[in-house]
């Protein structure tokens, strides 16, 4: 039997005193700002995570939640019991009109969380003996960072590396796009230059995705440690990644358009990966 939230208060030392009615509460200012700015969670080291499916997951992989800010209703069991288990969480319950305020979506649960940030290096990822890296270039839209996200957690790549971002990793589009799997492929903002050097270092073949000198991508083998670079729509990669690159890979556009959504090419690249790899 999962516990409720009022059993919850009870044993929290923080403990809470009746619902927040006031969007002019600083708490729930503050967690606005961290939603709206990236500045605010820079500085706090804090960002905001929603839903009960992207909580779950969340504590799943070891991240610290600060805070959370909930609908006066249970919580699912596995959140419950994580919340039993870390009396430090701070815990607040919120009127139906402010939740309707903070959440983004209205089918969360009633569940919405403030926490830690982790930020991880280079040196930080732990590869696998044949890895499968997703490489981005100033990939500016948060949503697209998130379905790519999914697509690099299902077909079981090691990492995503962010190079030269236009955006920071604890976007809330980002995380609601990721559907969680943000927490569960490590994620990694650097230079390109830096990820050069890094790919080269761990002899992994650099495949970009252009459509100038290019080969079919289901012509180039992947079954060896791979990483698939990509850039914005608008203007692909710059000159650094196609100099470095150990292939140019494409592709086929058999109709009128001339490129596809960067989170579709990144599906379609890396399944083409795992298809090699497990054939």
């Amino acid at each position: 039997m999962p516990f409720t939230t009022n059993t919850i208060i009870k044993d929290s030392p923080s403990g809470a005193e009746g619902a927040i009615t006031s969007a002019q509460n600083p708490k729930i200012k503050r967690l606005l700002q961290l939603q709206q700015k990236s500045s605010e969670r820079r500085k706090a080291g804090l960002f905001v995570v929603e839903g009960i499916r992207e909580v779950e997951r969340c504590m799943e992989k070891d991240y610290e939640i600060d805070t959370i800010f909930y609908l006066n209703k249970d919580l699912s069991e596995n959140v419950s019991k994580i919340i039993e288990k870390n009396k430090n969480i701070k815990l607040f319950e919120v009127s139906p009109t402010i939740y309707e305020k903070i959440a983004y979506r209205g089918s969360t649960e009633g569940v919405i969380a403030e926490v830690r940030t982790k930020d991880k290096t280079l040196q930080d990822l732990k590869l696998s003996d044949n890895p499968l890296i997703v490489v981005l270039e100033s990939v500016e839209k948060p949503g697209n960072l998130g379905a790519i996200l999914r697509s690099a957690d299902a077909a079981g790549a090691d990492a995503l590396i962010v190079c030269d971002p236009l955006t920071d990793l604890y976007n809330p589009n980002l995380i609601r796009n990721s559907t969680g799997a943000i927490f569960s492929v490590p994620c990694v903002a650097c230079t390109s230059e830096e990820c050069i050097k890094f790919l080269k270092e761990n002899n992994i073949q650099i495949l970009t995705a252009q459509l100038q000198d290019s080969e079919l991508y289901y012509d180039t083998d992947m079954k060896r440690g791979t990483a698939i670079v990509m850039g914005t729509e608008a203007t692909g990669l710059t000159d650094i990644w196609r100099k470095a690159a150990d292939a140019h890979i494409r592709i086929p556009m058999l109709g009128i358009t001339d490129s596809l959504n960067v989170s579709v090419s990144a599906a379609i690249l890396l399944y083409e990966a795992v298809r090699q790899r497990n054939p």
